[in-house]
């Protein structure tokens, strides 16, 4: 995994523009803490950052190949899964190799078949490359976000790269919101629109989308899309066809050249790759798989089991542990570490997050990374299968919005007076109803299926994405490289079709995919019910956070206080979060985590000097 940046300008000579260019670079230096390189021309500079984890010596970046007398530049981030394969297509063409390295194979990929090389590639990915004789540049997201590209296209300039952050480094883009930016951030928060980035002079290329940017201007286009049809196979042929493609994703995962490890919640996801990543090492002769697991200080005297989270991970990450014999590490958070953390994990993701959810994650990956570069993780499982409440829970799959966001008063009522009359419900329903005009329909879907089909359409391009842009900007702060099998293109395209009685086996979350794990995974671990990723519930969380938004809010200066009503956050931290009646976001985002959502949004307006137009 690496960072890329790049400026493309035809109006300017950019070979005088290298300090610029540098200072870009240097934002990402913790996506690629390995190397980095510099491709100059006239128009274009591409800039890389990189993280060594396949061919140390044959995959270095900027690359670029002549054929035919044309000269073409790759700068990627990301993993292919299926490199061999399209190696031999290639090969089989005439071309030839200098590397192993998937990156060699993704440009000669695309030298071959042009955009059509996206129908090629299975795998994490973001890249551009630039061809010098047309002067035209290709960018390209993977299909379902893992991994971040943003854009920005301001008089002459046109900006691109892995982060925010870098794209703000270039003077020519400034650190600007305007009414649209806060509506992303209070409406939908910590949630993004496909294709908004929150800053009024940035964008994200959606999941999915190519964009080509020449002399003729700019032209984005969605590549692929999931296909609504009829599921022909019987359940036992679909538990086994669902066991298959996952096996495959897992073992197609594994491939790298430095220290692999997995996550371990002792959950059914986190559970099962790691059960098969530790067979596969056991059959490879690479010794005990390590796992990490992450608690926190005195959570287990503290913890309150509630519908969205039923039990603690503990006994269960030790079940697992015995059963596989993995080398198992449990990092466990403090709440001093995880307030503070708060600050880190804005500037990983230059904009508010998912609070100490983020923070956490932030401090987990940067334990993990003392002792692997490349870790494989359970997310995606719930949007895949159907793992969340809001799939099985009438009022909410029927809740005529985004499910996991229906604080909609508090979001309205927290904004200053200047901002009071924005429109909160109404861009929510605007973006609910635009992407549910997008949802593949298929005519033999019954009324049940139809909405069962929008609620895993909702999360995929919404929920699912939120969660993957945590995991990466948290994990690549750290130069942590983290893997999603259950993302897998062939196997979500596999279970987009099946319908959901079968989903839903004997009526339990996920129900197909524990049929599919019986053998693999010990019974009552199949059996244990869903519970999410582990939050903090000691107490002196809530009062660190509290005495942290007090002081910000005490302060007349503090930017924040440019948007929310200093009343209301007063009240909130007064009570402790007992004010937000329903999770601001997700299931674990409640009280304390609103609190230091807004903690987060002050330390971001200050560390990106962010001015409101």
């Amino acid at each position: 995994m690496c960072g890329f940046v790049g400026w493309v300008d035809y109006e300017k000579n950019l070979l005088d523009r290298g300090v610029v260019m540098d200072k870009m670079i240097t934002t990402l230096s913790k996506r690629g803490p390995d190397a980095e390189g510099v491709y100059a021309t006239t128009n274009a500079l591409l800039g890389h950052r990189r993280l060594i984890v396949v061919d140390p010596e044959g995959g270095g970046q900027p690359m670029t190949r002549i054929v035919d007398g044309r000269r073409y530049t790759i700068i990627y981030n990301g993993e292919l899964y299926n490199t061999e394969d399209v190696r031999k297509l290639l090969v089989n063409r005439g071309y030839g190799f200098q590397s192993y390295s998937d990156t060699e194979v993704l440009l000669t990929a695309y030298i071959e078949w042009g955009r059509d090389c996206l129908n090629k590639l299975n795998g994490i990915y973001a890249f551009g490359i630039w061809d010098e004789e047309k002067k035209e540049l290709f960018l390209a997201r993977d299909r379902l976000g893992v991994k971040p590209l943003f854009y920005s296209k301001v008089d002459t300039s046109f900006v691109f790269a892995s982060e925010i952050k870098a794209i703000l480094a270039n003077p020519a883009v400034p650190s600007v919101i305007e009414e649209e930016g806060i509506l992303e951030l209070f409406a939908l928060g910590p949630a993004r629109t496909p294709g908004k980035a929150v800053f009024k002079h940035i964008k994200e290329v959606p999941p999915a989308h190519y964009l080509i940017y020449s002399r003729e201007g700019l032209e984005i286009r969605q590549y692929w899309q999931l296909q609504s049809k009829a599921h022909t196979e019987d359940f036992n042929t679909t538990v086994e066809h669902v066991k298959f493609l996952l096996m495959d994703a897992i073992e197609r995962q594994l491939i790298s050249d430095v220290p692999v490890c997995t996550f371990l919640s002792g959950g059914l996801d986190s559970s099962c790759i790691s059960a098969v990543t530790a067979k596969a090492f056991e059959r490879e002769g690479k010794g005990k798989l390590k796992t990490f697991s992450i608690d926190y200080f005195d959570n287990e005297t503290y913890f309150q089991p509630s519908v969205f989270q039923p039990n603690s991970d503990k006994e269960w990450i030790d079940k697992m542990q015995k059963a596989i014999d993995s080398n198992h590490y449990s990092v466990i958070v403090d709440t001093p570490q995880l307030a503070e953390a708060l600050h880190k994990a804005v500037l990983a993701s230059d904009l508010p997050g998912m609070a100490d959810v983020d923070s956490s994650l932030y401090l987990f990956c940067k334990e993990v990374r003392q002792q692997a570069t490349v870790a494989l993780s359970g997310e995606c499982a719930d949007e895949i299968f159907g793992g969340y409440p809001w799939f099985t829970r009438e009022e909410l799959y029927n809740a005529n919005t985004f499910p996991w966001s229906q604080a909609i008063n508090e979001r309205q009522g927290i904004l200053s007076k200047e901002f009071a009359k924005l429109p909160i419900a109404e861009y929510v329903d605007l973006q609910y109803k635009n992407t549910l005009r997008e949802v593949p329909t298929f005519e033999g879907d019954s009324p049940l299926e139809k909405r069962i089909r929008e609620i895993f359409y909702l999360n995929l391009k919404w929920f699912m994405v939120t969660l993957l842009n945590r995991k990466d900007r948290m994990s690549m702060a750290n130069g942590l490289e983290v893997r999603v099998p259950f993302a897998d293109q062939w196997l979500v395209e596999y279970v987009w079709n099946i319908p959901w009685d079968m989903k839903f086996y004997q009526g339990r979350e996920k129900g197909l995919l524990r049929k599919a794990l019986e053998g693999i995974l010990p019974q009552d671990v199949i059996e244990r019910k869903k519970s999410p990723y582990p939050k903090t519930h000691n107490p002196s969380y809530l009062k660190e956070v509290q005495k942290i938004l007090k002081k910000i809010i005490e302060n007349k200066h503090s930017p924040i206080l440019q948007l929310i009503s200093r009343e209301k956050a007063i009240q909130l931290i007064e009570s402790g979060g007992e004010t937000l009646k329903t999770p601001w976001f997700g299931q674990l985002m409640t009280g304390p985590q609103l609190i230091a959502y807004l903690i987060q949004m002050d330390i971001w307006m200050r560390e990106y000097k962010v001015e409101i137009r």
